[in-house]
């Protein structure tokens, strides 16, 4: 699907137009989260608050102005969503973005306040993007898929190219999971730049697709989505993007929606920081224990998108 290639490519063309976050230790807490030194991924400060500002501008700037003229449409919990219209906003074309009725009230907002139209549809992703795709094709606008295409995912790689500029030494990372384009495009980088990496993912436990799939050994369509988390609602992920990343992860665990709750409330508690419940999730397994490291080791935890959830 994609290579490291891809990623730089991708590093380059973006560049002008994201910002390099912050790589924190976590030092000064109220009382130790892990044995392990921890770092956290500050993507929680990126343009329009998550890593989804990379693809989305990756697959701007590789899409032919002539296929927007139209305008953009997606599907998305949020993030991604509001990404893509920032990305309209940079080409000077109308988005229009497909939500789940689970998407929270601060995502619909942002999305506005952004100038898209916005279309509450469907319970999970998967139904809502097929909403987005019916109109793409009525309207002839171009689509920006959240996870499955390979400019977005190749932008979301650029953050693993980030972080191992900033720390080199780390021995693990913790990354959210919603549809996967996250994980695989890091996977990828990181994979081939220190094998030696562990890369563990985060799945809530209503909507674990990859561990499903990992366990099957192949894609595996949820027979239910139960999470409340809109961002990490996926029903199913894509076939190729699995089949890229799915010897490159070296673990999957699963989490409450109330564990990312009280992982949003210890980050603006402990560390001042506004995260949105997938991006306290890599927290969450840290605070619940899922996840044990031991001293000496370097670790670092994803905080992949901003919102209010922990300050409530």
């Amino acid at each position: 699907m994609i290579t490291l290639d891809d990623i730089d490519q991708a590093q380059g063309r973006i560049a002008p137009y994201v910002r390099c976050t912050p790589l924190i230790p976590v030092n000064a807490l109220s009382a130790p989260l892990s044995e392990a030194e921890l770092w956290l991924k500050l993507e929680c400060l990126q343009a329009t608050g998550s890593f989804k500002a990379r693809g989305a501008t990756n697959k701007l700037l590789a899409t032919p102005p002539d296929e927007m003229a139209r305008g953009v449409t997606t599907a998305s919990g949020g993030n991604h969503g509001v990404a893509v219209a920032r990305a309209a906003k940079l080409a000077s074309v109308p988005a229009t973005i497909f939500v789940p009725t689970t998407v929270t009230p601060a995502k619909i907002e942002k999305l506005r306040n952004w100038g898209a139209t916005v279309e509450v549809v469907g319970s999970v992703w998967n139904e809502t993007n097929l909403s987005a795709l019916a109109f793409a094709r009525d309207k002839g606008c171009a689509y920006f898929h959240p996870f499955a295409d390979p400019y977005v995912v190749a932008g979301q790689g650029t953050l693993a190219l980030e972080i191992l500029d900033q720390q080199p030494d780390l021995d693990a990372i913790l990354i959210a999971i919603g549809g996967g384009g996250l994980i695989t495009g890091m996977a990828v980088a990181l994979k081939a730049l220190k094998p030696s990496i562990r890369i563990v993912g985060i799945e809530p436990v209503g909507a674990p697709t990859f561990c499903a799939s990992l366990a099957a050994g192949h894609v595996v369509r949820l027979d239910s989505v139960t999470t409340r988390v809109a961002t990490m609602a996926c029903a199913e992920t894509d076939a190729d993007v699995f089949a890229r990343s799915r010897n490159l992860i070296d673990d999957v665990v699963l989490i409450e929606d109330d564990d990312m709750l009280d992982a949003a409330r210890w980050l603006w508690f402990e560390m001042g920081l506004a995260a949105d419940l997938s991006g306290a999730a890599a927290i969450a397994a840290l605070l619940k224990r899922n996840l044990v490291f031991a001293a000496g080791q370097k670790i670092c935890a994803l905080v992949c998108g901003a919102g209010p959830d922990g300050l409530v």
